[in-house]
């Protein structure tokens, strides 16, 4: 089905999948309406929750749509495939759709999903760089990238400028001293070259957990309560023709515990900050 918008030009259509019959909120993303279940965006959302008890009547027909700014309409489907597909396990997306997946949970709270996101990612392939530019962007568990700093520090040759951009200061000063420790640790064993490389795995490991002070505290850097655990509540059930009635909100609250500055005294990211004279 197709209208005429206001302004007569661009034309406002369903979404193909997306527009449910027994959906109970309309959506409007750019040109397109959706018609989903008001029950998935307020159970975890506290921007939801907010935005629509501001406007109760919104979404309660095409006419009157909820408009969603700022977000594309397939990045939106996007988003609604997690709790529509009941196979999403088994349905290997790409890690741009899960990249969209976490900007849009991060962006808007869903912490549930956001855990999902990441718990992909870990099991998708990506270049060392882009994946620390990633969890740097969105604050994730730096002990996750474990397998990431460790590929840096035995790797020929130094990071790029480019690459260093990407990743950030403190990225590079850390993995410059690991490589550096290692270094040190292969000449003082007298192996067979002062190579990095020539560490073994174990001693390489516990070298870069020191640089990025992930010994003690293994979510350092997880602000967004992030940890990879499997999430219970995403079914993937259809939830059509269930009753209209106002759902339970049980919504997550981020733990308070992990927004504390949990830097140890010889941590990379405390040493620079005292240089510059931030603590």
């Amino acid at each position: 089905m197709e209208t005429d918008s206001l302004n007569g030009v661009s034309r406002v259509q369903h979404h193909p999948e997306f527009y449910l019959p027994g959906g109970n909120i309309t959506f409007l993303v750019e040109n397109t309406l959706f018609r989903v279940h008001r029950f998935f965006f307020e159970r975890e959302s506290q921007v939801f929750i907010r935005k629509l008890a501001q406007a109760p009547q919104d979404g309660t027909s095409d006419d009157s749509a909820f408009r969603v700014e700022d977000v594309t309409s397939d990045d939106f489907a996007t988003l609604l495939w997690v709790w529509y597909s009941p196979m999403y396990r088994l349905d290997r997306k790409l890690s741009d759709n899960w990249l969209v997946i976490l900007e849009l949970s991060t962006r808007w709270q869903f912490l549930e999903m956001r855990k999902l996101a990441v718990e992909q990612l870990q099991n998708l392939k990506m270049d060392p760089v882009e994946k620390i530019a990633i969890y740097n962007k969105y604050e994730i568990d730096k002990s996750l990238l474990l397998p990431e700093y460790k590929h840096l520090c035995t790797r020929e040759g130094q990071m790029s400028i480019e690459e260093g951009e990407k990743v950030g200061l403190l990225t590079v000063l850390a993995i410059h001293q690991a490589r550096e420790h290692a270094m040190k640790s292969a000449a003082a064993n007298e192996r067979r070259s002062l190579n990095h490389a020539d560490v073994d795995d174990e001693e390489l490991e516990q070298i870069v957990k020191d640089a990025f002070d992930l010994n003690q505290n293994p979510t350092t850097g997880s602000r967004r309560d992030a940890d990879i655990q499997a999430p219970t509540n995403y079914q993937g059930a259809q939830v059509q023709g269930q009753s209209n009635a106002a759902p339970i909100i049980d919504t997550p609250q981020p733990d308070a515990s992990r927004t504390t500055d949990r830097s140890g005294p010889g941590s990379v990211s405390r040493v620079f900050h005292q240089r510059e004279g931030i603590i």
